[in-house]
């Protein structure tokens, strides 16, 4: 028996993560797939862990195999996820879970297409300036570069079956919780 894939995105700062490591807890049946990227681990990020930290030329290679199932140029990084991760978990009948953003979303999309779409929103833009801003993880020149291509990636969010609205992070949770196990 196949499992079900569930696609989670949004633009950074609409807190796809933090509801997605509570997503996990709330359905121990779910498996986070574990993307590839070129960016810099960030501190407290484990390779194999939170990303799998590939260099420019390693990503590349596997681009050109065809062994992503998606990927995408973001905030000038590479990002993708193997086709092989997902497809070994969805053989076993496991549920997998993919964070990724709008683009990777419309790419796995077409080539599964009874994958489930979710688009995690910020309340507004103001309330997503502010997220990015208490982080502290980026210097105001990026924070202006998110919020910039924040603006354009909520353009995509009808393209997903579902969007959640998260301006109170226990009522977007449940609506997410909800969805994944109906």
């Amino acid at each position: 028996m196949s499992g079900k894939l569930f696609i989670i995105s949004g633009p950074s700062g609409a807190g796809k993560s933090s509801l997605c490591t509570e997503l996990l807890k709330a359905c121990p049946n779910l498996n986070l797939s574990i993307s590839c990227t070129t960016r810099t681990p960030r501190p407290g990020e484990k390779n194999g862990k939170e990303y799998h930290f590939l260099t420019v030329e390693d990503f590349e290679r596997q681009k050109e195999t065809g062994a992503f199932l998606e990927s995408a140029l973001v905030h000038g990084n590479y990002y993708g996820t193997r086709q092989s991760d997902v497809e070994a978990l969805l053989n076993q009948g496991k549920d997998v879970l993919l964070e990724i953003d709008w683009q990777g979303a419309a790419q796995v999309a077409k080539k599964v297409p009874p994958a489930i779409r979710i688009f995690i929103l910020p309340p507004s833009v103001e309330a997503l300036r502010e997220r990015l801003t208490n982080r502290g993880q980026d210097d105001d020149k990026i924070i202006q570069q998110r919020v910039a291509a924040a603006q354009a990636e909520m353009e995509h969010a009808n393209e997903a079956q579902h969007q959640i609205i998260n301006d109170d992070f226990d009522i977007a949770l449940k609506q997410l919780v909800h969805l994944v196990k109906s």
